[in-house]
């Protein structure tokens, strides 16, 4: 069957941490009979982006290492050796499995749209745009990884001319129905913004709160929606675009925070964020991870940063912006190589961020800053309060514009080691992925600089292309 035909089994999953219950399928026939079958389905949609092999775990750690930040230590093939030494072909697990769990995630999605408009009894019309807006939120952040995955090249490099990925928007339960070519990346990002525009209109402020309850860091509410939009807006260089949405959950002056729904802001200390209690202001959306749902054998990112892959001595540890006094230094483990990071120190108990309040700073900042000239006020103040969260004694001090970019994009490497944002910002940037270890610079000119499109997608799905 086409790896983009998902099943039609829905999972289900508790409604605060995403796990399995112990009814684990809901037939389809059943699925749209009540309210709490359908809020079942919303769940499983949550469980296919935190499957281990995808959200969950892997696609965060590939996202990091293909960067120049993290050295390979093991040389084990099954776990990333592969992307971070970009030979990676179109056969290797980690190249189908990628593909297969994000379109199961969008299939998931695109079965609950239909399933509910096709019941329409079964809810509130209120009720069901906010479980289509979860859905088309899910599905806006798989296609969002599954672009810059696959791509044929950023968005940047050609304003999304070249030939992305299938867009696919209607539920498939059939095989004969799975062909379907590529759109460009510039049709993908247009159709992540629209249903990240339907999500922010339609999804609540913000859930219930109180007990162990964590919806608002697990489930996506209106202010998630905008975070991502400044994300994506951020990869199109559409700054204007960024600062309008960072400007509806960031104030004007520090201490930065959101006015409306969700009260985020910046956790005091750094690492608490990583840690229980995960439900923070600072995350805005996390998959999170238990000893009864774990990410899966050689997925969870402890094992990653504390085994597989150390930091890079001539990375961003050897950087004279990062001294010894920043708190996040703490989390790098030994004094001599290799440097392993504490940041996730338990696979079968985090909380995978997928964006938090930090970035939504840091993206304001450099949108700011690359539509204005000199050194903006604002911009380096959002620069400095993520820094000085950690560095209470260091001060961002750029001289020129150009310096107050630097300084951004050399902060973002630091604040998100670990969480799957560099080889993003490389892409974004149109740039080499640095030298790094004994592999030489890789050019986006090249075919390594993206990944190839799966060998069975090629093979099953007619009307799909390779990336040459």
């Amino acid at each position: 069957m086409l790896l983009a035909i998902a099943s039609i089994t829905i999972v289900s999953c508790n409604k605060d941490y995403l796990q399995p219950t112990p009814q684990t399928s809901l037939l389809q026939a059943d699925a749209f009979s009540s309210p709490s079958a359908i809020q079942q389905g919303i769940f499983g949609i949550y469980s296919g982006l935190k499957n281990g092999n995808f959200l969950g775990g892997r696609a965060i750690v590939y996202n990091d290492v293909r960067g120049e930040d993290w050295l390979n230590i093991t040389g084990n093939s099954v776990t990333a050796l592969g992307v971070w030494n970009y030979s990676i072909t179109s056969s290797d697990n980690q190249v189908e499995n990628t593909w297969s769990v994000g379109y199961n995630t969008i299939n998931r999605a695109n079965i609950i749209i239909a399933g509910i408009d096709a019941n329409p009894s079964v809810i509130s019309s209120t009720l069901a745009n906010q479980y289509k807006a979860e859905a088309r939120f899910c599905r806006a952040v798989a296609n969002f990884y599954l672009i810059n995955f696959y791509g044929r090249r950023p968005f940047n490099a050609d304003a999304g001319a070249s030939p992305g990925i299938p867009l696919r928007v209607t539920a498939n339960t059939e095989p004969s129905t799975g062909a379907l070519s590529r759109g460009t990346v510039a049709q993908v990002y247009t159709a992540i913004l629209d249903d990240l525009n339907f999500a922010e209109t339609n999804l609540p402020l913000a859930y219930p709160v109180g007990g162990t309850n964590d919806s608002n860091v697990v489930r996506a509410h209106r202010n998630a929606a905008i975070a991502l939009k400044t994300r994506v807006y951020l990869h199109m260089n559409r700054y204007s675009d960024v600062i309008t949405e960072a400007n509806k959950i960031v104030s004007t002056s520090a201490p930065f925070q959101a006015a409306t729904g969700v009260a985020h802001r910046l956790n005091a200390s750094f690492s608490a964020v990583f840690r229980t209690p995960y439900n923070l202001t600072e995350s805005i959306f996390s998959l999170p991870m238990t000893n009864g749902n774990p990410p899966g054998t050689q997925n969870g990112l402890s094992l990653y940063h504390n085994a597989e892959f150390a930091l890079n001595p001539n990375g961003i540890l050897a950087n004279a912006s990062w001294p010894t006094t920043d708190s996040r230094r703490t989390l790098v483990v030994n004094t001599t190589a290799p440097f392993r990071y504490s940041k996730f120190n338990d696979d079968l108990n985090n909380s995978v961020p997928i964006i938090r309040y930090s970035e939504v700073l840091l993206n304001l900042a450099e949108a700011i800053a690359r539509t204005t000239s000199g050194v903006d006020t604002r911009a380096l103040a959002l620069l400095n309060a993520v820094r000085q969260r950690s560095d209470a004694g260091f001060t961002w001090a750029p001289a020129t514009n150009s310096d107050l970019v630097a300084a951004i994009l050399t902060e973002r490497r630091i604040e998100f080691l670990g969480e799957g944002i560099r080889s993003l910002d490389i892409l974004r940037q149109n740039i080499a992925f640095p030298a790094k270890g004994s592999l030489a610079a890789v050019q986006p000119t090249t075919l390594p600089y993206v990944w190839p499109i799966p060998a069975s997608e090629l093979l099953y799905n007619s009307l799909m292309t390779p990336n040459n």
